[in-house]
């Protein structure tokens, strides 16, 4: 985190009788990295002739459940080779929000490899042309071992973290193509694949690792990525109201949330399928999303069509051919900004750690995934998702409600909560060259602040 002492602009004069607001400020240029503000400032001022951003404690929307990214198995096998002295400092920084914590709150898994594990394996692999239909050669070790250990120390430190584990693939001989890339699964597997994912969720338990969500396919529309399967919405309705949701039924694992979809905002009508089947629905929490393609704004519309539904927003890369600065100001609008406002619990970041190569990844896998922490050695360098993610889950913590706030569409993009604490959390973007003046309005009283040009900025402050 930054230690930098770069000063902020301050349109206001010291606090009268109420506590000072604080402000963590991330910039495009880099020259505030999550820096704290010295500002003595809170609501004292009169309004004056800029843009205001109405904060109302009285109009709340969804409860916020966890921040965080995806542990893959590169991500934790990068990790888990950092000499333990350092180790346990990036845990504790990642994982608790105190101090220089960042108060990770949610972890994505893979079911079996991702395509930024080294390589492609499921849990239980069969040679070419037979089966295991009593799935006896079942191996939660199969591949990508550094996972369970690490998270084994990351629940010591944070045991209420979110996981939720995503299959990429079933095993090649449940699949009509008998391979990792692409293809379907077959009917007559539908309850061994059942079975399968219920075997992990309960191996996971005696690890003392519980799963709290699940979905049943990663972007089930993608045929090319090294590992995918494709699964139609019919064929995700089918699954998991004649298979997936019985089978966690009769296991006792009703506690474990079920997700569908988890793909791009240009398909609303896939979850929306799988929703409208009432049968499947009874087993459904909500549905997942990714923003390679389509706009943000589709999770209000699933929002609305069904409200008792939740929407979790679950990864978004960053790519090696991009900047900070650019990346920032998109992440923060859409990942960040936009999914919290568009009715998202939950808010994830791509891939936790990558190598300075962007690896390890399958052959096939996509190699120009930045993590947000680049390990080169013992050498870790923060990248951006890790101050778009850490800007909300240090101040937003689990249980915080979203409240409004003024001035969306294209003119200082933000979103506010309330937490358990009792605090106040603003998030607002800038992403026009200039700086801008704005004020914070909040109980009939104005705080008058700056943000600097392409910045990042969180305001906390007592309720």
């Amino acid at each position: 985190m930054s230690k930098q002492t770069n000063a902020f602009q301050s349109l206001s004069s010291e606090s009268e009788g109420r506590e000072p607001i604080e402000i963590w400020l991330t910039t495009a240029d880099q020259q505030a990295l999550l820096q704290p503000q010295t500002s003595g400032f809170g609501f004292n001022n009169p309004l004056g002739d800029v843009p205001v951003i109405a904060v109302d404690t009285g109009d709340v929307y969804q409860t916020v459940e966890a921040f965080g990214f995806s542990l893959t198995g590169g991500s934790a096998m990068l990790i888990a080779a950092l000499p333990n002295v350092e180790r346990q400092a990036l845990l504790q920084e990642l994982f608790l929000p105190d101090g220089d914590g960042i108060g990770v709150s949610c972890l994505r898994l893979s079911i079996g490899a991702s395509d930024l594990s080294e390589r492609c394996f499921s849990y239980d692999d069969m040679p070419d042309g037979q089966s295991d239909l009593e799935l006896a050669r079942f191996n939660l070790n199969a591949g990508d071992t550094d996972v369970i250990p690490l998270l084994q120390d990351i629940l010591a430190l944070n045991p209420t973290l979110k996981i939720i584990a995503t299959a990429w693939s079933a095993p090649r001989w449940m699949k009509t193509n008998q391979a990792f890339i692409g293809g379907k699964l077959k009917p007559e597997y539908y309850a061994v694949y059942a079975t399968y994912l219920i075997k992990y969720l309960q191996t996971m338990r005696e690890q003392g690792i519980v799963i709290h969500a699940i979905t049943p396919q990663n972007e089930p529309l993608n045929q090319k990525n090294e590992p995918s399967m494709v699964m139609e919405a019919p064929e995700q309705a089918e699954f998991i109201k004649h298979h997936l949701g019985p089978a966690l039924r009769e296991a006792g694992l009703t506690d474990v949330e079920v997700f569908c979809w988890d793909h791009n905002c240009d398909v609303k009508e896939y979850p929306l399928t799988v929703f409208a089947d009432a049968e499947a629905r009874q087993y459904l929490s909500g549905s997942a999303w990714h923003l390679y393609s389509g706009d943000i704004s589709v999770l209000s519309e699933a929002h609305q069509a069904y409200p008792d539904m939740k929407l979790y927003f679950t990864e978004q890369w960053v790519g090696s051919d991009g900047e900070f600065g650019g990346d920032l100001m998109w992440h923060a609008r859409h990942v960040l900004i936009g999914s919290l406002r568009h009715w998202s619990r939950a808010a994830l970041e791509w891939n936790l750690a990558s190598d300075p190569f962007c690896g390890p990844h399958t052959p096939g896998g996509e190699a120009r995934c930045v993590g947000a922490l680049t390990i080169d050695g013992d050498q870790v360098t923060r990248n951006v998702a890790y101050y778009v993610i850490a800007h909300a889950a240090k101040f937003v913590r689990p249980g915080s409600v979203r409240i409004a706030s003024g001035v969306q569409n294209d003119y200082l993009p933000n979103v506010a909560f309330r937490t358990p604490a009792g605090s106040i959390v603003l998030i607002v973007l800038n992403d026009a060259a200039e700086p801008q003046a704005f004020a914070i309005h909040y109980q009939g009283k104005n705080a008058l602040v700056e943000i600097p040009g392409r910045a990042v900025a969180t305001y906390v402050w007592a309720a």
